[in-house]
């Protein structure tokens, strides 16, 4: 079939890709034209775990291509999935949702008759209306188009995989819309072949399934980092906690973490437009229920910190101290609302010396906190430093020797904020070693 994907952020560009591994011709646009070209010639211009293979693969063979031109992506299929980035509005918690209607707008006047769009970008509830209201009074006379929304359930790092096997598609129709899930199954054919669900619901549930779904993951993060104050407090161990509720299948233990918290560019996000909506419609219960799930995770954030001056004596000016991680997850050079540079920067306006290192996000690091320093590698960064703090949970730190760290660092003393260091094995080889969420 001939798709094309409208914006090609994260979300687009890895569905753009994924549909082409399907065997569908796909035409990505975005008005972003260096994102275009870096696209077109297989590179993604951000780090996202085999989208660069499967770019390069349909990009070289014609199957997949990308644009700048409105009017080529209209004419080039009457099916159009949109993937425009709704970002969280300055000094709001609500969606920004202007790129979005902009699209819309600009899309419509070219659209043939019968045409779909099927909308893939997070919105509050009730947005869906509004953009059937903006379709109306743009398309041409006489044209009738169908409007869908299947909303995305990807994980920074692990996109491709979400994209081509997913545990679940959600799809909005509107009502008396039969045509849609028709052509909408045409799509995924080969994906539900495989045996993944679709879910096919009113726009109103559709819209407010990513939401929630996202709301309650951070629920359960926020849930075993409150656990984790109890456990330092009484000696308890968190991740043996975390291990035991993981075995009850009414809880499960994806997702359920303990450590720093969540951050990037959809979590936090999503957790405040989602509250700020449930404010608008007046469920003040469940706005009241999401605040505290954000308050516990900033305060994992301010709880490093506090717990970084009292290994280092009570005082953070002057001392010099290594933090391993920039990105907010593994596997990702996404900065966006890192806890890991939040902590870094928090540490630096204490006084402290703070050289900071990661595998992917060095350059985005680097731009966005030029008040801090930087190591190419990390036994670099821990040179003649007096505390280690590990704040992104890349492979490569829990591989680490610490036996031979010892040889570069000043004091030997390390905080785990993600929990995957051995404790043993750094005890062993003369580290003062702390976690979170233990004695």
């Amino acid at each position: 079939m001939k798709l094309t994907v409208i914006g090609c952020g994260y979300l687009g560009a890895t569905h753009a890709a994924a549909m082409a591994e399907l065997g569908h011709q796909v035409l990505g646009m975005d008005t972003d034209t260096f994102k275009v070209e870096a696209l077109n010639k297989g590179q993604a211009p951000f780090v996202e775990r085999g989208l660069d293979d499967l770019l390069a693969k349909h990009t070289t063979a014609g199957t997949l291509r990308f644009t700048a031109s409105y009017a080529e992506a209209a004419a080039f299929a009457d099916i159009h999935f949109l993937g425009v980035g709704t970002p969280q509005q300055d000094g709001s918690g609500a969606y920004d949702l202007t790129h979005l209607h902009t699209a819309v707008r600009r899309l419509a006047p070219r659209l043939a008759d019968g045409a779909l769009i099927i909308g893939k970008s997070t919105v509050p509830v009730g947005t869906v209306a509004q953009l059937r209201q903006t379709l109306d009074e743009h398309v041409p006379a006489g044209v009738s188009v169908r409007l869908a929304w299947s909303p995305e359930f990807l994980r920074e790092s692990f996109a491709v995989l979400d994209t081509l096997e997913p545990d679940r598609i959600v799809l909005g129709v509107e009502d008396g819309d039969t045509s849609s899930e028709a052509d909408f199954r045409a799509v995924y054919s080969d994906i539900l072949a495989k045996g993944s669900p679709l879910i096919v619901t009113g726009m109103e549930t559709a819209e407010l399934i990513k939401g929630a779904a996202n709301a309650f993951l951070a629920t359960k993060i926020s849930f075993i980092n409150a656990m984790a104050e109890l456990c330092e407090k009484t000696g308890a161990d968190v991740q043996q906690l975390a291990l035991a509720l993981g075995y009850d299948q009414r809880i499960g233990a994806k997702g359920m973490r303990p450590g720093l918290g969540f951050g990037g560019g959809c979590l936090p996000k999503d957790l405040a437009g989602f509250t700020h909506r449930a404010e608008e419609l007046g469920a003040d219960q469940a706005a009241t229920l999401l605040r505290q799930v954000d308050v516990i995770n900033q305060r994992r954030r301010e709880h490093t910190v506090a717990l970084a001056r009292e290994v280092l004596g009570g005082t953070l000016a002057g001392k010099r101290i290594a933090v391993w991680g920039a990105a907010f997850k593994a596997n990702t050079d996404d900065i966006r609302d890192s806890p890991a540079l939040t902590v870094a920067d928090a540490l630096h306006r204490a006084g402290a010396e703070v050289t900071v290192h990661d595998p992917a996000a060095m350059e985005n690091a680097r731009r966005a906190y030029p008040q801090l320093e930087y190591a190419d590698d990390p036994a670099s960064a821990v040179t003649g430093a007096a505390l280690l703090l590990h704040l992104t949970d890349w492979p490569q730190y829990s591989d680490a020797d610490p036996a031979d760290l010892t040889r570069h660092i000043a004091v030997p003393k390390v905080i785990d904020a993600r929990g995957t260091l051995n404790a043993n094995r750094w005890r062993a080889a003369g580290w003062t070693f702390r976690a979170l969420g233990r004695s």
